[in-house]
């Protein structure tokens, strides 16, 4: 695959989303930004969904897994359905009744001010690091594909990854994202459908189900070890917990099923996005299996996050497979990437300077429009410092490890308002919040070194569970 070939790729990709931003940009307001007017189709949504969800680091990392970990990741999206299922039966309805733009304004209501303002600065904390994470994935791709041989250094890569992003949500907002993600997601399904047909053609595979099946690598449910991280408790009831924290008290995914036109269709969203998902992620896993397989037959050393990349462009699968691929993890890493910039706006805009108390529109749009490119270059430089501190451990395991440190709290937080009457002392609230994930790290480290039992994902429920007793004590 030549450089000129992707730079062709890349300009006619961007030129139909920033097509798109143009038609839904237009007379685009704060509302169309935060809430696409409470007019997106459901089905729009959970389509484009999936994309955002599964994002850049999916793609690459889920089929890297399975060398070492076999497809046991599919114990933690068997998870995801129970948490799913939490957020369309308990979030949604509450969201929806108390009219929300900002799902933290809840926190307010519940408990007061420092409550409302941590819970959104966790959020802030958490989404910046992982829209990071996943940009820095794509970047890395991007240059030792393109930029490296244009001799291009990696901070410019990285300005006009996200100036790309800034460039066509910058009007429209979310309203714009619900189509570009459901326009990104289709390319990354087809990406990876074109990706399993080629890789098992070049193998001479007649019944992927079979094969698959028959591999040692398709071990899915793990009972044996307790201790282990791939145990299947620990893995399912991770993975309910991470759907309810980073989808359903997660700004980003949650300012989408928000465009709905009302409570039902955003159920229906939620419904149909969960079943879609699971599939989606199984064929990741499938098609993991598959280039494992590959890489040995052919004598490829490629392994975790690199596999998928030196297989698709390196290996003998061709210049059409080579480009979906390129499309495919290009439009996965920017579904998740330009919602996360707007939700981050939004976030910011409403939950810390809250701009929709100001009266003059006016100037809550110049704030909103400052604040959006405050965040493209905090997203600039935080992909940048990744860039030294990186390590070699698949992407993904990072982003999950993080989310439990950063998400703990806000599990805590709402499960107390959700589930108690209590009052707690407000002010003592950023404390508990901080104090909740210190103490999760503690625990983890010494039940490792003195039992060899590792929380793994799981740290994402200890979190919440400091947080909860943290606010029972404090409780008024």
């Amino acid at each position: 695959m030549q450089p000129l070939h992707i730079l062709f790729l890349i300009v006619g990709y961007f030129s139909v989303l920033i097509f798109i931003s143009y038609i839904t940009g237009k007379k685009a307001n704060n509302t169309t930004f935060f809430k696409a007017n409470n007019s997106s189709p459901w089905y729009l949504v959970a389509f484009g969904m999936i994309g955002a969800s599964l994002s850049g680091v999916t793609f690459i990392s889920v089929p890297g897994w399975v060398e070492d970990q076999s497809m046991s990741y599919m114990q933690m999206v068997l998870g995801y359905v129970v948490g799913y299922a939490v957020i369309g039966l308990v979030l949604l309805p509450l969201y929806y009744k108390l009219n929300l733009t900002s799902i933290y304004t809840y926190l307010e209501d519940r408990f007061g001010k420092y409550s409302y303002k941590t819970g959104a600065s966790f959020f802030l904390l958490s989404r910046t690091i992982g829209a990071a994470f996943r940009l820095f994935l794509v970047a890395n791709v991007l240059q030792l594909l393109l930029f490296d041989e244009f001799g291009i250094p990696f901070w410019i890569t990285v300005t006009i990854t996200i100036l790309l992003i800034w460039l066509y949500t910058f009007k429209g907002g979310i309203k714009t994202i619900v189509w570009t993600d459901t326009l990104q997601t289709l390319f990354m399904l087809i990406a990876v459908g074109v990706c399993i047909y080629t890789v098992s053609d070049e193998m001479n595979i007649s019944n992927i189900f079979s094969y698959v099946a028959d591999s040692e690598l398709s071990k899915t449910f793990f009972f044996d070890d307790y201790k282990a991280g791939s145990y299947f408790w620990k893995r399912f009831f991770s993975g309910a917990f991470i759907a309810i924290v980073m989808t359903g008290l997660d700004q980003d995914m949650m300012q989408k099923n928000l465009t709905c036109r009302n409570l039902k269709d955003a159920q229906k969203n939620m419904f149909w996005f969960t079943i879609v998902l699971v599939i989606v992620n199984f064929f990741f896993l499938a098609l993991g299996v598959l280039l494992t397989d590959y890489a040995q037959q052919n004598g490829i050393e490629a392994h975790k996050d690199q596999l998928f990349p030196i297989i698709a462009t390196k290996g003998t699968l061709g210049l059409a497979t080579a480009m979906f691929f390129l499309l495919g993890l290009i439009a996965a890493a920017y579904s998740s990437a330009d919602s996360a910039l707007t939700a981050l706006t939004t976030s910011f805009s409403i939950d810390i300077l809250e701009i929709d108390k100001k009266k003059d529109k006016h100037s809550q749009e110049k704030i909103r429009k400052k604040i959006h490119v405050l965040f493209s270059f905090v997203l600039i430089a935080v992909i940048l410092i990744f860039k030294y501190f990186i390590a070699n451990e698949s992407v993904i395991a990072k982003i999950f490890t993080f989310a439990g440190y950063t998400y703990g709290p806000l599990l805590g937080l709402y499960a107390f308002g959700l589930f108690t009457k209590l009052k707690v002392k407000d002010r003592a609230v950023p404390f508990i919040c901080i104090i909740a994930p210190v103490l999760t790290f503690l625990t983890n480290y010494f039940t490792i070194q003195n039992f060899g039992f590792d929380f793994e994902f799981f740290v994402l429920v200890l979190n919440g569970f400091y947080t909860f007793i943290g606010l029972y004590i404090f409780r008024k």
